[in-house]
């Protein structure tokens, strides 16, 4: 537990099976049951919130021949991760099926609480969430805008940019299957991992955290 909340990247099942001395296949098992505890909490975020979503995978045209899906460029083949991050505190962040207004919506309502101002970029995922329920400022991506007075997400864009490094220089490949657990891995660190907090107040919050969590080995590779 510490070695892996300790890192900001993350440490790789391999490296973790060196330094504490079991077989790669059982650091790898380990490493997923930790990442069962990080799972987010269910108390909604408040205040500026800035939104934007990102998508993990590898490049289609890196891909051996065999495992290419020949259906396009940009995003195919590649997972969603939409990130809510309140300024000065939480974040959320998690895998979703697709990135249409719909689903996007659905869990802004369900994970920010009613009356907070939102921050995105001018997506059509986000159009007409503003209103009656939330405030909603938008920086133009598209026209190289990034920041305007107080708007922007370049706070939740740090995120994406942490988990990127991670998944790329540590990990070098997730799943669609597990990246989930990753996600979690990471936004955990973020929150009650924070190197701002002692580092035996962030133990003890992620041992807190693996309270009731139990992920057996059969259903981790099913």
């Amino acid at each position: 537990m510490y070695l892996l909340l300790t890192a900001r990247k993350g440490i790789s099942s391999l490296q973790l099976s060196k330094e504490i001395g079991i077989r790669q296949a059982s650091a790898w098992f380990m490493l997923h049951r930790i990442r069962e505890a990080c799972g987010p909490d269910l108390k909604k975020l408040r205040g500026i919130i800035e939104i934007d979503e990102c998508f993990v995978g590898g490049i289609e045209a890196n891909k051996h021949e065999h495992k290419k899906l020949k259906a396009g460029r940009g995003t195919v083949g590649k997972t969603a991760v939409l990130g809510i991050r309140e300024r000065g505190g939480r974040t959320v962040a998690k895998t979703i099926a697709n990135t249409d207004a719909g689903t996007v919506q659905a869990e802004i309502y369900r994970h920010v609480e009613i009356g907070s101002t939102l921050h995105t970029d001018e997506a059509g995922a986000y159009t007409g969430i503003g209103g009656r329920f939330f405030d909603h400022d938008t920086v133009n991506h598209g026209e190289g805008e990034f920041v305007r007075d107080a708007v922007t997400t370049n706070g939740v864009e740090s995120v994406f940019a942490v988990l990127k490094r991670g998944l790329i220089g540590v990990y070098h490949h997730a799943s669609k299957k597990h990246l989930g657990r990753y996600v979690d891995e990471f936004t955990f660190r973020l929150n009650e991992g924070n190197v701002k907090h002692h580092t035996l107040a962030r133990l003890e919050s992620l041992v807190g955290a693996a309270a009731g969590k139990r992920l057996t080995y059969k259903a981790l590779i099913q």
